[in-house]
């Protein structure tokens, strides 16, 4: 990406959508301020005398658990959602006490980046960019695609102006999501989530991104997150969330030393950020003793796959450990979903050799496939449960959807069996959306379990979540493994909890295998791809310093 270049002049800067507004400078105070702010939903308590201030020019994190109310936060500082009780001050103004015109140009002066994109799939991305200008008529169409290229073109995405969302990769989106947000010149960004489902590569690149972009057009940014290192590669201030009240906000270094105990385990539950680096010398990291065949639960050799031409898998060879956990990693785009759907049989390759649990999979008819994958559980980055069944009908479902010889008081004993193993019991009679994530979580993982499968596959399981549910899963993973027996298979981005708990890793580059072993192997590889992504996220040097 080539930089974007600081700009002196971007307090003086107009607003495209609300031209005759003046900037807000420091010396106005707070851009936000919020004082015993309260939120309600029902019975439900959410936001319970939240104190914040946000300095003009910064970046503000807010951090906190999953469910304590970010969102919400995030929504009362754009004006969509309107405090109960306290005090809420956006540009100095009181949204409450505005009128719907006056609310609209206010919200002008602010752009929101989504963490789903919230690209319009019909439009191009130059459509897609220039739309709040076109939308609002602040320049005529031409002008607003003049404006659009050029901004694209400046964030390296001039080769995808003409193309369609559909086509673009996730980091792409995000560039074109970003572009959208800040076309306008607003004067403040709200950020929720900007990097969660991407690569640590993908990250730091969108973190430089944002970091650059508020340089550049004098922004102030509000960022909700559960990354810890991008957000103390950001942050001017961390915000921390916590029942219903900030309980810390400062720098940085401060936080990180915070006594609170609630704060650290926050912050460090789960650490991303720190990957275990032994700097031994020893001579079994460099020379890697491949996995026999006759010790494998899966053996994938030469395969190769394509999509409309372009080659996706271009040679894959993997070996993955009987009873042992097996982390896949790679960059967006990389071909681990494609190599997962291989496992499964759900994708014919074009050429090359896959083998399951001791079965040829391109050798079995759709009944051999089909029987295969109750051998193999599945446990997705979101729990899917159905939420018109008790905890206990979830559980069974597999069982008696698939209508085997197994009889509804059968299914029941396999269900009280895996909810007591997975410490579930309890809540059985209750309803999905009566328990926590981290619960609903354990019962999707416990569905998985009641067909007794021999592999478990987890796709992201951290993805999107908090530091405390990110160590949550992690625990529950280890816990399923071993009470089970199970080969396990994970696809993950989280590099520290790769080398926690994984027994094997495989690194996928551009279709290639670059990297399999040990995870210290990796750790201890000569290779630049494999040291630039497994470190990519890593600032426990940063940490430990102050």
């Amino acid at each position: 990406m080539s930089e974007i270049t600081t700009s002196n002049e971007a307090q003086e800067r107009k607003n495209l959508l609300v031209p005759d507004v003046t900037r807000w400078r420091d010396e106005d105070g707070p851009i936000i301020s919020l004082k015993g702010v309260y939120k309600s939903f029902g019975d439900i308590d959410v936001l319970k005398g939240v104190d914040l201030e946000v300095r003009t020019g910064e970046i503000t994190v807010i951090v906190g658990a999953s469910a304590s109310g970010k969102s919400v936060l995030i929504k009362l500082m754009n004006g969509l959602l309107f405090a109960d009780r306290g005090e809420v001050r956006l540009f100095g103004q009181d949204p409450k006490a505005l009128s719907e015109v006056e609310l609209d140009s206010l919200r002008k002066r602010m752009g929101t980046l989504f963490q789903n994109y919230a690209l319009f799939d019909s439009m191009t991305v130059t459509e897609n960019v220039a739309f709040p200008l076109v939308q609002n008529q602040a320049l005529s169409i031409p002008e607003a695609h003049k404006l659009a290229r050029e901004l694209v073109t400046e964030l390296d995405l001039e080769h995808a102006l003409d193309l369609f969302p559909s086509s673009l990769s996730g980091g792409m989106k995000k560039r074109v999501a970003l572009a959208r947000s800040i076309i306008a010149n607003p004067e403040m960004m709200l950020l929720d989530e900007p990097t969660t489902g991407l690569d640590p590569i993908m990250m730091e690149f969108v973190d430089d991104l944002i970091r650059q972009i508020k340089e550049r057009f004098g922004l102030t940014s509000v960022i909700i997150s559960h990354d810890m290192a991008s957000t103390f590669r950001l942050a001017n201030s961390i915000a921390v969330l916590h029942g219903g009240k900030i309980i810390a906000h400062d720098v940085p270094e401060k936080i990180k030393k915070s006594d609170d105990e609630r704060v650290a385990r926050l912050i460090f539950a789960s650490d991303k950020t720190a990957i275990d680096t032994d700097d031994s010398d020893d001579e079994e990291f460099k020379a890697v003793q491949p996995v026999k065949e006759e010790d494998a639960a899966v053996i994938i050799r030469d395969l190769h796959k394509s999509f409309d031409g372009r080659e996706v898998l271009k040679g894959i060879d993997l070996t993955a450990p009987k009873d042992k956990i097996t982390v896949l990693i790679g960059g967006s785009g990389s071909g681990k979903s494609v190599l997962m759907k291989h496992i499964l049989g759900l994708f014919t390759p074009n050429s090359g050799s896959v083998n399951v649990l001791g079965q040829d999979v391109l050798a079995l008819d759709e009944r051999g496939l089909s029987h295969l994958r109750t051998q193999i559980g599945m446990l997705f980055q979101h729990a899917a449960l159905f939420d018109s069944m008790s905890i206990e009908d979830n559980v069974m479902f597999p069982l008696l959807e698939r209508r085997e010889s197994v009889s509804y008081s059968e299914a029941k004993e396999r269900a009280a069996e895996v909810l007591e193993k997975l410490k579930l019991t309890e809540i059985a009679r209750r309803s999905p959306t009566d328990v926590s994530n981290g619960q609903q979580k354990r019962v999707s993982l416990a569905r998985a379990l009641i067909t007794r499968p021999r592999m478990m596959i987890y796709d992201e399981p951290t993805t999107g979540q908090d530091p405390i549910m990110c160590d949550y899963v992690e625990k529950m993973i280890l816990e399923a493994h071993e009470a089970f027996q199970l080969t396990s298979v994970i696809i993950s981005h989280d590099m520290a909890s790769t080398f926690r708990i994984g027994d094997h890793v495989a690194m996928l580059y551009q279709g290639h295998i670059i990297a399999e072993g040990p995870p210290q192997s990796l750790l201890h590889s000569e290779d630049t791809r494999v040291q630039e992504f497994v470190f990519a996220a890593d600032v426990a040097d940063e940490q430990r310093q102050s």
